[in-house]
């Protein structure tokens, strides 16, 4: 078959399910891992045969996207502050607005980027977090923990794709008494989304991305967020800072948490303009 009538057939199959431009997207996403040929290419040469093998492969991904699987799942990677990822079923999908809280981080880090800083994030996934900062901080040592041995996995991985090193520790921190050792940064993008806030996900999302680093009770929305800054209390060094993706609806209810274990807080907004980023300091 042509590229170009597979193509054709890849947007009738898939219309009804979203956008043209999002399709459009997909298949060129889907172009370049499988074909290995740009949106350019295909159109100065609409009649570049594919072949058996490689329809199938187009076929799969177009039945997986109609059942609304996430494309970086269905690619096995995603890209996240100019690096490549491995993701798969056991992590989230990194999201542009967590790259806004690594930028927040080195840019209030400029100064001391030659320092010998000690960082720990919580709750790493595919570990995009601290391997963006270790991509910069050269001589940080960087730490990284998470419940889920299988994310962990996924994060080592990424952290010898990306050619740096984060010390990688399975634990569950809402069972953690104390951190082994004082920090100079603490950063978390722990579970927030309450049950009664399913609604507002998309079906990609809540089919698909796993529960167990999405999801907190209604009753207890906070409980991440205040064991983490019970932790900090006496894990981070007094010039130190915490930093925390968080519930955009739960902004001013987070930073009230905070400030009564004796921080001071600053909630910034993301490109969106959602209340999503919190930094806390004694």
């Amino acid at each position: 078959m042509e590229v170009l009538q597979l193509k054709d057939q890849f947007l009738k199959a898939l219309k009804e399910e979203y956008p043209v431009q999002e399709i459009n997207s997909f298949f060129n996403l889907l172009a370049t891992a499988y074909l290995e040929i740009s949106r350019l290419e295909i159109a100065l040469n609409p009649r570049f045969e594919v072949d058996d093998e490689l329809l199938l492969k187009f076929n799969n991904a177009q039945n997986r996207l109609f059942h609304h699987e996430p494309i970086q799942y269905i690619l096995g990677e995603t890209e996240f502050f100019g690096l490549h990822f491995k993701v798969n079923e056991n992590t989230l999908i990194p999201r542009p607005e967590t790259e806004e809280l690594v930028r927040w981080i080195l840019d209030d880090l400029t100064h001391s980027i030659d320092e010998s800083l000690e960082i720990l994030d919580i709750g790493t996934g595919t570990g995009c977090i601290p391997i963006s900062l270790a991509h910069t901080l050269k001589n940080a040592t960087i730490s990284a923990i998470d419940v889920s041995e299988n994310a962990l996995e996924v994060a080592k991985h990424n952290s010898k794709l990306n050619e740096v090193e984060v010390d990688f520790i399975q634990k569950d921190i809402l069972t953690t008494d104390f951190l082994d050792y004082k920090f100079d940064v603490i950063v978390s993008n722990p579970p927030y989304v309450r049950e009664l806030e399913k609604k507002e996900m998309h079906r990609n999302v809540l089919e698909n991305e796993p529960h167990l680093a999405l999801y907190v009770t209604d009753e207890d929305p906070l409980v991440f967020y205040k064991k983490i800054g019970i932790l900090a209390k006496s894990g981070l060094r007094q010039s130190g800072s915490l930093y925390f993706e968080i519930n955009q609806y739960l902004a001013e209810e987070t930073a009230m948490m905070l400030q009564e274990l004796g921080f001071k807080t600053e909630v910034r907004k993301d490109i969106f303009g959602n209340d999503r980023m919190l930094k806390a300091n004694f």
